[in-house]
């Protein structure tokens, strides 16, 4: 009888350290959402739900947390306010940090880099500078950030833009020579020249850079800093740098966020920074 019951004892620590090296315990399902129309970070699937960069980098961090997750596709600008209002734990969606959002909400550091890129038909000579664009015409998505910085810098150094009403149109406005380059974000000019080939990603500009992260409550800083955590060990690993190649087109270089494990919890220098140091538990 002794030896039965010490034997069941084994097997139950031997399945409770299993559990915890897998993350099978992890707790309750994570909720979260993305905008489902913002390819290739998240688009439907001809079967069903949402695919892409974000669905599947946030799956996997789910994975190594030991938790189910559920991620609901919405649109972008009900987002933020149904995370505060406690329907998701967080947001799957790519968000720019900015320092007006991180006074209302804490991020994690940043798992890519977003900043404005052109993109240029092959064989057409590249724009090493914004002096270049003089004398050229821009296409851009009508209504975008990128829409708004060509209206606000055409006349200044001298190119005259053209607005379309979806980004593969303003691509295809490229490709047939109607428009010199198109302006984007450069996850997605990255992702149209993965799909187009006659499509090169070009220019980028840098003082456009800034972190792209997960928001989470202000009050939810434990659930934040377990999913930075795993967000940092998956690019020392290679994770996020493989999820980046295989969505975006090209393999992130060494300094890209994708492959950099930022000091401390949330985006340096910004509010809802935690500069404590800490290893990543991988």
């Amino acid at each position: 009888m002794r030896r039965s019951f010490m034997a069941a004892a084994l097997l139950l620590a031997t399945a409770t350290g299993v559990q915890a090296q897998t993350g099978g315990a992890g707790g309750p399902p994570l909720r979260t959402a993305v905008d489902g129309t913002f390819a290739p970070h998240a688009f439907p699937r001809l079967e069903g739900g949402v695919q892409g960069f974000n669905v599947d980098l946030f799956r996997e961090v789910a994975r190594r947390m030991g938790r189910e997750i559920t991620i609901d596709s919405a649109s972008f600008s009900g987002l933020v306010p149904a995370m505060n209002a406690g329907r998701y734990d967080f947001l799957a969606a790519p968000v720019t940090v900015t320092r007006e959002r991180a006074e209302s909400m804490i991020f994690t550091e940043g798992y890519l880099y977003t900043e404005f890129q052109f993109g240029i038909r092959r064989g057409n000579a590249p724009i090493r500078s914004l002096d270049d664009l003089r004398g050229k015409a821009i296409a851009v998505n009508k209504g975008s950030a990128y829409d708004a910085w060509a209206q606000a810098n055409a006349e200044r150094l001298g190119f005259t833009y053209q607005a379309y009403d979806t980004n593969p149109d303003a691509v295809a406005a490229v490709i047939a020579g109607r428009a010199y380059a198109v302006l984007a974000g450069n996850t997605v000019v990255r992702y149209a020249a993965s799909q187009q080939r006659q499509l090169v990603p070009d220019f980028t500009i840098r003082e456009t850079r800034a972190h792209w992260a997960a928001p989470f409550r202000r009050d939810n800083v434990a659930l934040r800093n377990e999913v930075e955590n795993v967000l940092e060990c998956m690019k020392r690993d290679g994770t996020v740098a493989r999820l980046s190649q295989q969505w975006f087109g090209d393999a992130p270089g060494e300094e890209s966020a994708e492959r950099t494990v930022f000091p401390g919890y949330g985006v340096p220098d910004l509010p809802g920074y935690d500069p404590t140091p800490h290893e990543p538990r991988c």
